[in-house]
């Protein structure tokens, strides 16, 4: 099955942090980071995996138009410029953290998935051995997360105790 993603700022930062950011290129069949998302994390500190991933591999970065619809929501550019790629390219999965995003995709009938989605779905296909262990990695990593709502996505998706 194709699985396109075009993957906003804060789910590279934050898997690039840990060492997993090879998930996307793994768990997806093509890959899109609009300019808008590159230049964010260009922005940021040049010793960033992120950062470094872009600048040793741009072929995942491409041209957005904003769509007059997502402007209007008042997001952030990298989130406008994920949200608009996946409208002007049907077919394509939005990845992001940022619940208003989240929300803006989803009211236009975009699938979503956040960070914590993608740590599930590499447990499900066997790219790590414990999501648990990844999402405490995150958490470390001052990554943001809920440890109510990792208890109950590891429970219901992979079977793992969050303790």
């Amino acid at each position: 099955m194709t699985e396109r993603w075009v993957l906003n700022a804060s789910p590279l930062i934050a898997l690039g942090r840990i060492g997993y950011i090879h998930l996307f290129s793994e768990l997806a069949t093509d890959i899109a980071i609009p300019r808008a998302v590159a230049e964010e994390i260009k922005a940021g500190p040049t010793n960033d995996r992120a950062y470094l991933a872009l600048r040793d591999d741009a072929r995942y970065i491409v041209e957005t138009h904003f769509v007059p619809e997502v402007l209007a929501w008042d997001l952030g550019a990298g989130e406008t410029a994920v949200i608009s790629y996946a409208l002007l390219q049907p077919g394509w999965k939005v990845v992001l953290d940022d619940a208003m995003a989240r929300k803006c995709a989803r009211s236009f009938d975009l699938q979503t998935k956040d960070t914590l989605a993608v740590v599930i779905l590499a447990k499900q296909r066997g790219l790590v051995n414990s999501a648990a262990d990844v999402l405490r990695q995150l958490l470390k990593a001052e990554f943001r997360l809920d440890e109510k709502v990792i208890r109950e996505a590891l429970i219901h998706t992979v079977g793992e105790m969050w303790d």
